[in-house]
């Protein structure tokens, strides 16, 4: 009986059979269960997976403390949170291009080490920061008759911005690019590892937040500090060594495109300033040598080359958005960011909006734990999808589903039980204070009190959330006449997100599969400033129309611009079809 010899082509090791009927044998696959478990826990995929994790359960557990410090700090007012939330959605918009051109000028393991590195300590020494001013927070506003607090709050808010432009950083380079070499460019493989990271970023989009919500609540603010502060130097060990071990089993991760071949437009731009700069330098060097003022001409050249260099950033910027607006898949990429432009989401708005109808706190926790559920069932889907019918149809099909979801929520707005009022936009009643009083509010919770109440009340009575700080203390009998409305709206919010999760994951891999490897830094650079464009163009529709009776009119809104984005790529899906189909 002759013996055969069959390697695994995953793990290189081989496996002897007596026979033909001995491959298939249950005793025979239950040996090599461990061997293929030990192969697949050492291997880029799984190794990616845990960084990932840490990476994401650091980032919820800081965006959702940092927002909750802001108003412990500023005496539970919402104004420095105002202005974080405005500080980080403009850095990004302005340098996204920025940080995706460096992304693409260095190499795969210093970009990924960088980035970690800091956002990392940043937030670290934010969180010695917030622990400093917490426990010495009277002391601290008599110095410089208070103008150390200032200081301090600025401090933070810098701090926090860096390590979201760095988080935004390490996002781009390996969630959009790393990934894709790790998968050696194929579909089926990239459309499993897209779908695994975007389940991991929903479970703890739930969990990292709850977890340090209950470390604040049951200890203090300054064990939470420390807590996030600890998470933060063992996640970047971890994740540095992890990411490394990635760097070094993953040969193509090392390997550039060569410059002359796959050299991108930013870089032929760069290129020519580069040699324009060398020309002016020799210019200037000549005329120095011939003057016999050095010192004076010195000065008078420093400043042009100091805008040389701010016309080159800019110059940057301007070429990338060209380079993100050149792109096969751009009608893709912005109809993702006109998604969101939407109240339609379990943010503070939406969850505000629902508290205000009389829905409780932990009524709403079990809701966002649903949404969750919904959102994991939309990366399952989005794989079956792709599978069966392509990467194009995918995001069609998603597309419907996730409108035809969302009419629901239009339903609401004209369901017994809304509080809509679009009386309430006259100029008659613009006395009304923050659309919180007044004879047009219907189910409200009535702002009581003096002048010196508190915003929030005191932490004990504090229901920590995902998103969001609610109330446990709201006054009683002021619940709607009907809840059909309200259910309504919570039905379509979170079916919907199936259908959107799909759709994102959908043009999320266009945009990898599309975009040449030089250029997929700069693209998805631009394409996050886009997607906080557009963000932040949602928080200026809540400004505008801030009452519970505006609510109905931000969900129309919200629905159009949901709609035009769809649009846009139904209209890609078109162009698409028609060009020559290759292999999904």
């Amino acid at each position: 009986m002759s013996l055969r010899t069959e390697g695994a082509q995953s793990g290189g090791f081989a496996v002897e059979f007596d026979n033909d009927n001995d491959r298939d044998s249950p005793v025979i696959k239950a040996k090599n269960i461990p061997r293929l478990a030990l192969i697949y826990l050492k291997g880029p995929k799984f190794l990616i997976y845990v960084s990932g994790a840490l990476s994401m359960w650091g980032d919820r557990m800081w965006h959702f403390a940092i927002s909750v410090f802001l108003i412990e700090l500023y005496g539970h007012n919402l104004l420095l949170t105002g202005i974080f939330g405005l500080v980080v959605a403009g850095s990004v918009l302005l340098l996204g291009a920025l940080i995706g051109d460096w992304v693409d000028r260095n190499p795969r393991n210093k970009v990924a080490h960088a980035s970690l590195f800091i956002q990392n300590i940043s937030v670290t020494i934010c969180s010695i920061v917030l622990m400093l001013v917490f426990l010495y927070k009277k002391w601290i506003e008599e110095i410089w008759d208070g103008w150390l607090t200032v200081v301090c709050y600025t401090v933070v808010i810098v701090l926090a911005d860096v390590a979201n432009l760095a988080s935004t950083a390490l996002t781009i380079a390996i969630q959009r690019d790393w990934i894709v070499v790790i998968t050696g460019y194929n579909r089926g493989h990239l459309a499993g590892m897209n779908a695994t990271m975007r389940r991991i970023d929903q479970v703890t989009n739930i969990l990292a937040p709850l977890a340090v919500g209950q470390v604040m609540t049951l200890a203090s603010n300054v064990v939470g500090c420390g807590f996030i502060l600890g998470w933060n130097l063992v996640s970047l060990i971890v994740e540095f060594f992890f990411l490394s071990r990635v760097y070094r089993i993953v040969p193509a991760l090392s390997v550039k495109p060569p410059a002359m071949e796959h050299q991108s437009y930013l870089e032929k731009k760069r290129e020519r300033k580069s040699s324009q700069g060398r020309t002016s330098a020799c210019t200037t060097e000549a005329i120095s040598e011939e003057s016999t003022s050095n010192l004076h001409l010195q000065e008078l050249t420093r400043i042009p080359l100091c805008l040389h260099r701010l016309r080159g950033l800019l110059s940057t910027c301007r070429e990338g958005w060209r380079a993100y607006y050149r792109q096969p898949v751009f009608l893709a990429g912005l109809g993702l960011a006109f998604l969101y432009t939407t109240v339609l989401g379990f943010d503070c708005i939406t969850t505000g909006y629902a508290y205000t109808q009389g829905v409780s706190g932990s009524l709403l926790s079990i809701l966002m734990g649903v949404s969750a559920v919904a959102g994991l069932l939309g990366t399952v889907l989005f794989t079956k999808l792709r599978k069966a019918y392509g990467l194009v149809n995918t995001g069609v099909i998603s597309s419907g589903l996730h409108l035809v979801c969302l009419l629901l929520c239009v339903c609401s707005v004209f369901a017994p039980g809304s509080p809509m009022d679009f009386s309430i936009l006259n100029m008659g009643n613009a006395s009304d204070v923050g659309g919180m009083t007044g004879g047009h509010q219907r189910h409200g919770y009535p702002l009581r009190g003096g002048n010196n109440q508190p915003l929030l009340p005191d932490r004990s009575s504090i229901h920590w959330t995902n998103n969001t700080v609610l109330f446990e203390n709201a006054p009683a009998g002021s619940e709607p006449e009907s809840y059909i409305s309200i259910i309504l709206l919570f039905l379509g919010v979170i079916t919907a997100r199936v259908g959107l999760w799909s759709f994102d994951l959908t043009v999320t891999q266009l945009l990898q599969e599309t975009i040449c490897e030089s250029e997929r830094g700069v693209v998805n650079g631009v394409q996050s400033s886009m997607n906080y464009l557009m963000d932040l163009l949602h928080f200026l529709m809540v400004i505008s129309a801030p009452q519970p009776q505006h609510f109905g009119l931000l969900v129309i809104i919200s629905v159009l611009f949901i709609f035009t984005g769809h649009t846009m790529y139904f209209l890609y899906a078109r162009k698409a079809k028609r060009k020559p189909r290759t292999n999904t």
